[in-house]
């Protein structure tokens, strides 16, 4: 019980750490995503990471989970989901070979490895130092593979933080980049989305340089995302454990005492038949 309750207030620690840096990056990410979006309708060009290929050859799936366990059903729930978007719609390319999986975390490294799934990239104990560079790294990989089209598709599963208590399953495509879903996203109530405005040196050129940071922004948001869920379903399930250790002690306390009330009573009653034997005698 000293061990979980412990346990949640360290979570409980990370967690404010997590979401500080969470919160902080979701304007960021909610604007850039805004700015490509107008970007990607000014442009005349057919950039290479908006390609839509006629039939997906093949695939890359990156699933964030945790280094570390002790936090619930967390990595669990997410394989599931993650598994079943596999058989729902890339189970000809599982079949075939043609999916690759990178993962992120040791749960996910050892539990992806186990079922045969093709794992082309592990990163175990990612989240010990986790920064921006290694983020960025592992998404600029998978963009050049896209860009020669070594893949057709990426798409990311991890944990999106709701609550401290509640996390959502997801599993998103990252490339090719959907301008509808940009489009869609894009907050209608802006009063300046209708406005007009001139790019230098030209839309093509920024959207060039613009819409890989885009991308590597969606890993680094899952990424801070899963860090921060994980964190909380951590420190739920501590509590949950220590609500468990606590009950378990009142009962075993009450076992003890009707034990120990019992022994008491048996060592009376021999103390009474042997005095009233002497007696007797």
């Amino acid at each position: 019980m000293q061990i979980t309750k412990a346990m949640k207030m360290v979570a409980a620690a990370k967690l404010r750490k997590a979401q500080n840096r969470m919160t902080s990056m979701r304007p960021f990410a909610n604007k850039l995503k805004e700015v490509v979006s107008r970007l990607v309708a000014a442009s005349d060009a057919s950039n290479p990471l908006l390609r839509k290929p006629d039939q997906v050859k093949k695939a890359l799936l990156i699933v964030v989970g945790s280094d570390k366990g002790l936090c619930g059903g967390f990595n669990n729930n997410l394989f599931k989901v993650a598994e079943q978007y596999i058989q729902e719609h890339l189970s000809d390319l599982h079949e075939s070979g043609d999916l690759d999986l990178v993962t992120i975390g040791k749960k996910s490294t050892a539990y992806f490895k186990k079922r045969n799934y093709h794992v082309v990239e592990r990163y175990p104990g990612f989240f010990d130092n986790l920064n921006y560079d290694d983020t960025a790294a592992i998404m600029e990989s998978a963009l050049a593979k896209f860009s020669d089209e070594s893949y057709d598709k990426v798409l990311i599963s991890y944990n999106e933080f709701k609550t401290v208590i509640a996390q959502e399953r997801k599993v998103t495509q990252v490339l090719p980049v959907d301008p509808e879903s940009l489009a869609e996203d894009e907050n209608e109530e802006n009063s300046s989305a209708a406005s007009e405005y001139i790019y230098e040196p030209n839309a093509d050129d920024i959207l060039d340089e613009i819409l890989p940071v885009h991308v590597i922004m969606q890993l680094w948001k899952a990424v801070l995302e899963s860090n921060a869920a994980e964190q909380g379903a951590r420190m739920a399930a501590m509590d949950n454990a220590t609500e468990n250790a606590k009950e378990l002690e009142e009962e075993l306390t009450l076992k003890y005492n009707q034990a120990r009330q019992s022994a008491i009573t048996t060592e009376i009653s021999e103390i009474v038949s042997g005095a009233q034997a002497l007696q007797e005698s």
